[in-house]
């Protein structure tokens, strides 16, 4: 159950639509489900604003299926998996809506949240290599109801390409800029934006990246003031972040 469905069925005990034994009893489901390989936590909707959302790394195919499938019979009606593999997606039971983005390694079941207000996200990289970390973040901000504006391969390597696009970075409620080699990325677009910058480092890069440790020692050392920064390739932690900012006035 999500935050919203518990203030419509508050509303309808206002409205003497349904009575409060009804109400109580919507709200006394088990917060919680023990099924042979999980636990799952069926009010997380209710405390934190978003269902639970499935980690795919680790997981055999016949597992993601399974807590997939547990949790839209018990009413989640949009269930977000990370760094699903092809093989999970493709095994995957289509007796439920089911959507899988390649590029991004992220499935769907069910449907995106609709926007609820116009305030956007904007999703920027440094290159064409970030697209699979940025399309994690841009997908979780989406699926979880956001507008989002992509802004790809606009790294300080061409800087006049990021300098074409002010006047979208000012529009911006929050940004998420990522990058890899050396990470200038979120310094700049920092130095630029007026609205919370959330900085991923990526593992893209030669030798010294370090696989993205270098990205991400020079985002925790911005002087641009603003930017906080999430691990190397966690798009999801970046996109998740930015929703519950792009939310805070929207009234919970």
């Amino acid at each position: 159950m999500e935050q919203h469905e518990v203030r419509q069925l508050l509303q309808k005990v206002a409205a003497g639509q349904i009575d409060v034994e009804q109400a109580l009893l919507g709200l006394k489901m088990a917060p919680f489900e023990e099924i042979d390989i999980a636990s799952l936590d069926h009010h997380r909707g209710i405390r934190q604003g978003a269902s639970e959302i499935i980690y795919g790394a680790g997981k055999s195919p016949e597992q993601i299926d399974k807590i997939a499938h547990s949790l839209w019979n018990s009413g989640q009606k949009t269930i977000l998996i990370t760094r699903m593999r092809k093989e999970a997606a493709e095994y995957f039971q289509r007796d439920i809506p089911f959507t899988y983005f390649a590029e991004a390694s992220v499935g769907l079941v069910g449907q995106k949240i609709a926007p609820k207000h116009e305030g956007y996200i904007l999703v920027a990289t440094g290159g064409t290599s970030d697209i699979p970390v940025a399309e994690e973040a841009a997908l979780t901000a989406e699926i979880m109801g956001n507008r989002v504006e992509r802004l790809y391969d606009v790294g300080v390597a061409g800087i006049h390409r990021l300098l074409a696009h002010v006047e979208k970075i000012m529009g911006a409620r929050v940004i998420i800029a990522i990058a890899g080699m050396e990470g200038a990325l979120a310094s700049v677009i920092g130095g630029l934006a007026d609205c919370p910058v959330i900085a991923v480092p990526t593992s893209v890069g030669y030798g010294t990246a370090l696989g993205g440790v270098t990205a991400l020692l020079s985002m925790l050392n911005s002087c641009a003031s603003g930017v906080s920064v999430v691990n190397i390739d966690n798009g999801f932690g970046a996109g998740y972040q930015a929703n519950l900012i792009n939310n805070m006035e929207s009234g919970k």
